[in-house]
């Protein structure tokens, strides 16, 4: 058996050696460390044989000889022992690995783990110059998203199989065995139980490490008051040896700095557990968000979704630290009520019973608070939806002047949601004077019925470690019932796509796999074609089938076309085709490429939202360019196809936007191309163009299923099929020439509105010589083309991202002081921080007084059991403990006042520079920085700010009491205090330099997590088409990735501080300890257990300083970085008081432009030059030219959505420049080409001041040709508009918007390019419309489809920046200029 482990060692070592050659893993580098350790360990070794052979002498002789040896060798023995253990204090590097600038944790030794000596480096670097990015750590293997994510997706694949297989037992064979699944999963869901035992598997058994140092903290914590006991009984005791004091004072100080240790032990390991729980929960999250239905889409906000991710989540987090509070607690609380009884007998019953009465009203408080933080929650998250659809939709509001309506929104939630926190505030203060009434309560009981100075002050520790479970104990309830009942419940009990319902954590790949195997499972698999029998589909599982009795069976390399009125059912046909919609019945096979109607551009390049994360194929590239008509646009933009594209394409013109989208598509190489009408945003040419080359007969797309949803009749002559939608129904189906031949609704249909059309077809398609010349000319007027898009990459490359350098100011400032800006509101002030530092000074003068009160009173004698004047004594004491109870109650209300007072003035003045702001401000500034200034900071400013002052005042004062009590005991303990003071101070400064700055990084680093969420929301539909979650999933790892290596260090910066600060504590401690025993004889045993007993406080009160410090100096950022948006520049006043303008102004509606300039910039290209034209009254003009040639820069120069940069607009003889912008955009209106909507009522939508009665909306209803629409719906006008109105299409959009302008009915009417996205019958219907309610009216229509404005009054030819050609359509046709060759183009003549 001896040799059994030789043998088990000689067999494996081969294994083992080649192992390490292929995996090089375990070799330790042959550092000077590594051989000290050596040598010792083996002359260790050598010693101690030696010793054993001379601890048995073989003769009598020899023992004088072997004694003198023996002690010679067991101090060379016992030196070179505590060389090793000093040698093996330091652990040996690890060989060289990949991560660049590994986190040193990983290599640190044992006493630097303990102590966060290896965080010192960084300490010292960020206190010598500003950290950047590349300064912090990789994050170690166990930190990253990937390592969590994959443990995660494990252990949650155990859970369901448990969850599949009790279902199945459960409910027998009744019911099938997928709905069994899906009914138990969901139920397990909805409870929240699921997601919980995942985490508590994953992250359980690290998190119970560090509850194991709690424990031992707390033991050693207890312990500390037995050692008072004895010191003070050394005190009384005048024989007892020297000895035994300076004995029982340094015990004290071990047990402290033990005590210090394991307790920062406990608190990295809870920050470590609740960093993975952060990264877990957002990447579930963000996992959820690509698999949630439509319905769920529409009723869980990108807003909200965004507050899930940044104030929920820090919720979690503190639900981690704190969890351990909920039972720790209780026996923390048992433990000290036990040592009061052993101390004072039967007299500590009153204590006890005084405690336990104080928690039924606490709980109480804590189940109100529960309620009214979900309730602020509730508030808050529709403040960030409707914020989140502000910034969306924040062209619109400016053109409509509808930013004092949506400002009032948001201060509605806002103030209701302050309400809410104010409430809670003041429930918490009741909470926290409750408390502290609760712990003088039992002082009280203990000096009436105990005069001994022992008994007393060792109660006194006792009762001094009771307040902390005390105080903790309410907030940990009330912290984890929150995040029981909200936050597990709050996101996963959405529906989600069946195919993707049982992959919820699984990889992309096997999602689209058992995507394609779910869709093919009930049908014949038709690998190039999509196929739906008798399919009826609803948007949810609830709500009526939108699509009924639908059949399709498109053919490989047909071109399908589907065709009908706004409304009936097109993009919806595509969404079914895609799985996005709930399957009622039949079946949907085949694999897609998508191209939606409104185009979903990422921030990236251009070359990267094409290729859109496939491998480049230069010939194939180019083809894809070139068929897609992107060629003469990469000459124009600055970097060509590596050109940063901005947040949702703002660098680019809608049709560009459609180009690229179409590019993404077609570089893909699918099977089948669902093309929801991608022609209608591109110019009549472009659209030609691209049918050729791309979607028609000859395109590359000739060999692939097209299902082609399009409003032109040009093209159905081509189309192999046509499916023709009524109410969600295919009313018809077949070839062009069969459907003209049965001469039913699409027979007339053609009849009726294809007269130009049929026009443009034939000229274009049988004239080679009209293709060649059509295409040259395209080529040649494209190189010319968007100046006006080109400033917005400059200030996307240099703002894409927010850098950590911010405006050099206090931010305490904004947040205490007053604001000098014209409102003069104040934020706190003078007049709030004088009261509130006045009643800190005041409650802790009552407690310094009752304390020492009280020594006083220990210490008289007694004399027939009683003592002097003891009611008298009794009163005072009474008096000043009550006096503290109010002082505590007064500074808690007055600071979460001061706080709420603050945090709305800073919302409010946040709110307005933003709405303020001009819209070259929202194309440069990232939406994720902006919410994430509403939300997170806004959040921190509401409650950790508050929350951190009460902490830190109060214990910034309660260290000043301990100070001078230990000062008044022992004056010479000043000459220690001063040095650990400056020492203090000394060690603080490092620590805020660099704690400031990794808060600022992290901050920054948080914006891009929210942006991409954001982005990956709107785009969820393509990215589930294209089968790309895998790498989307990829990019959102990294962004977390990247905040944490910033957050990781900076609460482990925390913790070294308080490492270091407790130690200054501790030597507190010692010296108030060491100077009571040697100055025994002159003091009295109450004072020494006064001063002794509040130096024991010190390193709790440290402990709570730092962590509070901490949290005020990171969260105070916010208020600077809420701040920043003042600095930024501000567009025109929106009123203007003494503006002579006439309430009726514009009376006539005519526009004149006297050498009217116009830039994006300065510096840039001018977009309009010159312009001098005049428009008469009633007058209808029409504006045209190619892309880029700045019909769109007119319409912003009249609005002011840019300023003019050279000359004047005049309307109605009125400078517009002169007069408010809400005075101007209030009297003319436009109907803008991409049609907004916001959540809310559809009334809202159309009259959001409520300044039309209800028949004067549905009168512009029925003239919108609405109103049977809305008629039809169940709350009619009330009817509830998802955000962006996704629950209507895009057409309707559009009718509502011409409805907003028929309800306006202003004197100016202009029109975008606003029949783009509707049917040829309802833009004609449209069109009738406004020729005959506009008819009084001056109307400026810039057009793509040229048959609108035939019968205008004059029409306005541009070409960059100038008008080249005005006249009449007729005179301008004659003339055979660039607008005959436009007609010519579109088959106009």
């Amino acid at each position: 058996m001896v040799w059994f482990p030789c043998f088990y060692l000689w067999v494996c070592a081969p294994f083992y050696c080649l192992y390490l050659r292929f995996y090089d893993n375990g070799r330790i580098s042959l550092s000077s460390l590594c051989c000290a350790k050596t040598v010792s360990h083996t002359a260790l070794k050598k010693k101690k044989h030696l010793c054993c052979r001379m601890s048995v002498p073989s003769a009598p002789h020899c023992c004088l000889h072997s004694a003198d040896d023996q002690f010679v060798a067991f101090f060379t023995f016992f030196s070179l022992q505590l060389a090793q253990l000093i040698l093996s204090c330091f652990a040996d590097h690890r060989p060289v690995t990949l991560k660049p600038n590994p986190c040193p944790v990983e290599d640190a030794s044992f006493l630097s783990k303990v102590l966060f000596w290896w965080y010192g480096r960084l300490v010292v670097k960020g206190y010598r110059s500003p950290l950047q990015a590349e300064d912090l750590w990789s994050l170690r293997e166990e930190d990253t998203s990937e390592k969590i994510i994959c443990d995660l997706e494990k252990e949650w694949a155990k859970q369901w199989a448990k969850i599949a297989l009790n279902g199945t037992q459960a409910l027998g064979y009744k019911l099938s065995e997928q709905t069994q699944l899906l009914r138990k999963l969901h139920k397990e869901q909805i409870s929240g139980f699921c997601l919980l035992r995942t985490l508590a598997k994953n992250f359980g058994p690290y998190f119970l490490t560090g509850t194991l140092c709690l424990v031992i903290q707390d033991a050693f914590m207890f312990s500390i008051p037995q050692v008072l006991s004895l010191l003070l009984g050394f005190v009384r005791d005048e024989d007892a040896p020297l000895w035994k004091g300076y004995l029982f004072a340094f015990l004290m100080f071990l047990l402290s700095c033990l005590q210090s240790l394991f307790n920062h032990q406990y608190m990295y390991t809870c920050f470590s557990v609740g960093m993975r729980v952060k990264t877990a929960v957002m990447g579930l999250v963000y996992r959820k968000s690509l698999v949630i239905n439509s319905a769920a889409r529409r009723t869980c906000t990108v807003g909200e979704i965004v507050n899930l991710v940044s104030a929920d989540t820090q919720k979690l987090m503190d639900f981690v630290v704190y969890f351990n509070a909920v039972w720790v607690a209780p026996i923390e609380i048992a433990l000290c009520l036990f040592f009061l009884w052993q101390r004072l007998g039967p007299s500590a019953l009153a204590g006890i019973a005084t405690v336990i009465l104080i928690f039924p009203l606490n709980g109480f408080i804590a189940k109100m608070r529960s309620k009214l933080q979900e309730v602020q929650m509730k508030y808050m998250d529709g403040r960030i939806k409707l914020m989140n659809e502000i910034l969306s939709g924040i062209k619109i509001l400016k053109f409509y002047a509808w930013e004092n309506a949506f400002r009032e929104r948001v201060l509605g939630y806002r103030e209701k949601e302050l309400n809410a926190l104010k409430k809670s505030q003041i429930l918490y203060s009741i909470s926290i004077a409750s408390f502290n009434s609760s712990t003088f309560l039992v002082h009280l009981i203990i000096v009436v019925h105990v005069l001994d100075a022992q008994k007393v002050f060792v109660s006194m520790a006792l009762i001094n470690i009771l307040k902390a479970p005390l105080s903790q104990l309410p907030f940990a309830m009330s912290t984890t019932m929150q995040v029981s009942t909200k936050y597990l419940n709050a996101f996963y009990i959405f529906e989600e796509t069946f195919e993707d319902i049982f992959v919820f954590f699984l990889v992309s790949k096997a999602v689209v796999s058992l995507k394609r195997l779910g869709k093919q499972a009930t049908g014949k698999l038709y690998i190039d074609g999509v196929v739906i029998d008798n399919g009826t589909f609803s948007w949810s599982k609830d709500s009526t089938p939108c699509l009924r009795r639908i059949n399709v069976k498109g053919q490989r390399g047909s071109l399908v076309a589907v065709v009908g009125h706004v409304g009936s059912g097109k993009s919806s046909l595509l969404s079914a085709m895609l799985g996005e919609m709930e399957k009622k019945s039949g079946h949907v096979t085949g694999s897609v490429a998508y191209v939606p109607q409104q185009a979903w551009i990422q921030n990236a390049t251009l070359k990267d939202n094409i290729l859109f994360g496939h491998e480049r194929k230069d010939s194939w590239y180019q083809s894809v360019l070139e068929a897609c008509a992107l060629l003469p646009d990469l000459g124009i933009l600055p970097a060509r196809d590596a050109t940063e594209i901005g947040e949702k394409g703002l660098n680019l013109s809608g049709g560009q936007k459609q180009r690229v989208s179409l590019a993404r598509a077609v570089y893909r190489k699918a099977d089948i191309y669902l093309l929801d009408d991608p022609l209608s945003a591109v110019d009549a040419h472009v659209g030609q163009h691209i049918f050729e080359k791309v979607i028609g007969p000859n395109g590359v797309l000739k060999n692939k299923t097209r299902i082609l949803v399009t409003h032109g009749l040009s093209f159905l002559p081509q189309a192999d099929l046509i499916l023709v939608m009524e109410d969600g129904e295919i009313t018809e189906m077949g070839s062009y020439a069969e459907l003209l031949s049965r001469k039913n609704t699409f027979a007339d249909f053609v009849k009726a509105f294809s007269v130009c059309e049929r026009k443009e077809s034939t000229s274009l398609l049988t004239s080679p010589r009209s293709n060649s010349s059509g295409k040259t000319h395209y080529v040649l007027i494209m190189k010319m083309q968007i100046e006006e898009h080109i400033f917005t990459f400059l200030s996307i490359l240099f703002n894409k991202a927010e850098t950590w350098e911010v405006p050099v100011y206090k931010p305490w400032r904004p947040y205490l002081t007053q604001n000098r800006s014209r409102t003069r509101r104040k934020t706190i002030g003078l007049a709030f921080i004088i009261p509130i530092i006045f009643l800190y000074a005041f409650q802790q003068a009552a407690s310094l007084a009752y304390n020492y009160w009280l020594s006083l009173w220990a210490d008289e004698p007694v004399v027939n059991g009683t003592q002097v004047d003891t009611d008298l004594k009794l009163g005072v004491f009474g008096a000043l403990g009550f006096a503290q109870g109010i002082a505590i109650f007064g500074t808690t209300v007055a600071i979460s006042l001061g706080g709420i007072i603050a945090s709305r003035h800073l919302h409010l003045e946040l709110l307005n520079n933003v709405l303020h702001s001009p819209m070259s401000f929202f194309e440069s500034t990232p939406s994720g920085n902006l919410l994430n200034r509403f939300s997170k900071e806004i959040d921190a400013i509401d409650c950790m700010i508050p929350d951190g002052l009460k902490m830190m005042l109060g214990y910034v004062f309660k260290l000043l009491e301990v100070c001078i009590i230990v000062l008044m005991a022992t004056p010479f303990a000043g000459v220690i205090i001063l040095p650990l003071t400056l020492l203090y101070a000394f060690i603080q400064s490092f620590y805020v330099a660099t704690s400031c700055q990794l808060r600022r990084l992290e901050s920054v680093s948080r914006s891009p997590i929210y942006t991409h969420f954001n982005e990956t929301v709107q785009g969820a539909g393509v990215i589930r088409a294209f089968g790309e979650q895998s790498r989307f999933i990829l990019l959102a790892n990294s962004r977390v990735d990247h905040n944490q290596t910033s957050y990781f260090p900076r609460f482990v910066a925390t913790r070294w501080l308080a490492v270091n600060l407790e130690f200054l504590g501790n030597l507190l401690v010692l010296a108030a300890a060491i100077l009571s025993v040697m100055g025994r004889a002159t003091l009295s045993p109450g004072i020494v257990g006064l001063a002794v007993s509040h130096s024991l406080q010190v390193t709790g009160i440290l402990s709570w300083i730092v962590r509070a410090w901490t949290d005020v100096e990171n969260n105070i950022v916010s208020v600077e970085r809420v701040k920043e948006y003042a600095e930024t520049t501000k567009e025109a006043p929106w009123t203007i008081e003494d503006s002579p303008l006439p309430s009726d102004w514009p009376k006539s509606g005519s526009i004149g432009f006297q050498e009217y300039g116009l830039q994006y910039r300065r510096g840039l290209d001018w977009a309009l030059k010159e312009i001098s034209l005049s428009v008469n009254e009633r007058e209808k003009v029409g504006i045209v030219g190619r892309t880029g040639a700045g019909k769109s820069s007119l319409a912003l120069g009249i609005f002011r959505i840019l300023e003019a940069a050279k000359g004047k607009i005049f309307i109605d003889g009125i400078n517009i420049a002169e007069i408010g912008l809400h005075q101007l955009r209030s009297r003319i209106t436009i109907i803008p080409q991409d049609p907004v909507l916001f959540s809310g009522s559809l009334r809202m939508n159309l009259d959001p001041f409520d300044g039309y009665t209800d028949e004067e909306v549905w009168r512009a209803l029925e003239l919108a040709h609405l109103k049977n629409f809305v008629s039809g719906l169940p709350d009619k006008l009330n009817h509830e508009c998802s955000e962006g109105g996704e629950n209507l299409s895009l057409g309707q959009r559009q009718l509502v918007c011409l409805a907003r302008a028929l309800l306006r009915k202003t004197k100016i009417l202009v029109l975008d390019e606003a029949t783009a996205a509707v049917d040829l019958e309802t833009d004609n219907l449209i069109q009738s419309t406004i020729r005959t309610q506009f008819e009084d009216c001056t109307v400026l229509t810039i057009a793509h489809r040229l048959n609108t404005i035939m019968d205008y009054t004059r029409v306005i030819v541009m070409d960059r920046g100038h008008i080249t050609e005005m006249d009449s359509p007729n005179n301008l046709i004659s003339q055979r200029g660039q607008f005959y060759q436009m007609c010519r183009e579109a088959g106009l003549v």
